[in-house]
């Protein structure tokens, strides 16, 4: 059996970034560095399990921590198995087999995956030159207008949030869809899920695997207004968070703490570390998130190569169409960030830059 026994959307489809990790420091995946979630792991200490039990169908009591912390109702929210789990179901709620799903360039590799497994037809449009929303573009025209359309601010792998007066004004203008994909907003301090019930289209797209330091649990969760939530509830797989995850999800919801120290180490280090990459003769684009997007002063592939050899991921743009030649990393704290900056200044030796 062959490729072409898989549904057409999906046999171009292959598999995602799995690099050989070993002990390698892993600056790659822009997950909290300061470790994982202190309440989130005391919940698991202490957890008493019945193996036998169902979790909750619509894990109903994260939807109501989730409620308490935005001011919005249970009813708002969606939560499930990763953001990923969510944005398939927006895809699979909302997409019909052909029809155009708008995705901005460059942005998450996985939207286009996720549209092929929706049977959508992916639209892409080119980000400014300074990396923000055309916004006649993404609105687009004719049957276009009628499409899902995603954002992520702040965007991976620019790291730059997309103006809030762009974002309403696409919102007020697409009369389908809009997601708003905000897995590293709590680094830029941001969020519209205030706003779900403003726009009857608009769904926020969160995750714990980022700045709470929960990657391992699999927990994501969005939100939209009332009627627009329920379609949503009533497409996703019952079931899909296990009721170990969304325990330690809602004692995470709780500690604030942890959340706020580790959004402001990062507004603490991101600069330093631009300053750091400039002097080494990178070229560190803004960034509101955890991360930077960098031009690299040798080859994109001797870099990351290189850093591979002294035990350092960090990720590869360079081949990618606009950010050609550049890698993506990690902030990290102090220490961190000597040890990835240490293993570049050696690689660009070695190349004798």
């Amino acid at each position: 059996m062959d490729r072409s026994s898989m549904r057409r959307s999906v046999r171009d489809l292959t598999m995602y970034y799995n690099p050989k990790v070993g002990s390698a420091l892993r600056m790659d995946t822009n997950t909290n560095v300061l470790g994982s979630n202190p309440a989130a792991s005391e919940y698991l200490k202490n957890l008493k399990l019945d193996l036998n039990g169902y979790p909750n169908t619509y894990s109903d009591g994260l939807r109501d921590a989730l409620a308490d912390l935005y001011g919005l109702k249970r009813e708002n929210f969606v939560a499930g198995n990763g953001s990923d789990e969510m944005l398939n179901t927006i895809y699979t709620t909302f997409t019909e087999p052909g029809a155009s799903c708008t995705v901005p360039v460059p942005s998450y590799s996985l939207y286009s995956y996720l549209v092929s497994l929706a049977s959508g037809k992916l639209r892409e449009v080119d980000l400014t030159e300074d990396f923000q929303l055309d916004v006649d573009a993404m609105v687009g025209k004719g049957e276009e207008t009628n499409s899902v359309l995603i954002m992520p601010t702040p965007n991976n792998p620019t790291g730059n949030c997309f103006r809030q007066k762009d974002i309403e004004e696409i919102l007020a203008k697409h009369p389908g869809i809009v997601i708003l994909d905000e897995a590293y907003s709590e680094y830029a301090r941001n969020t519209m899920i205030s706003k779900v019930d403003e726009f009857d289209n608009l769904i926020v797209c969160k995750t714990f695997s980022k700045a709470y330091a929960m990657a391992n649990l699999r927990v994501g969760y969005c939100a939209s207004n009332l009627k627009v939530a329920d379609m949503l509830n009533s497409v996703k797989v019952p079931y899909s968070l296990n009721s170990v995850s969304e325990g330690a999800a809602i004692a995470a919801v709780k500690d604030q703490d942890f959340i706020k120290r580790s959004v402001d180490m990062v507004s603490e280090q991101r600069p330093r570390l631009s300053k750091k990459l400039k002097e080494m003769g990178f070229e560190p684009y803004p960034s509101d998130s955890n991360f930077i997007l960098a031009k690299s002063p040798i080859d994109h592939v001797k870099m990351i190569e290189g850093l591979e050899k002294r035990n350092v991921l960090i990720r590869d743009f360079g081949s990618k169409r606009r950010t050609e030649n550049c890698v993506r990393m990690t902030v990290g704290t102090e220490e961190l960030n000597k040890i990835m900056t240490d293993a570049m200044e050696d690689v660009l030796a070695e190349e004798k830059i």
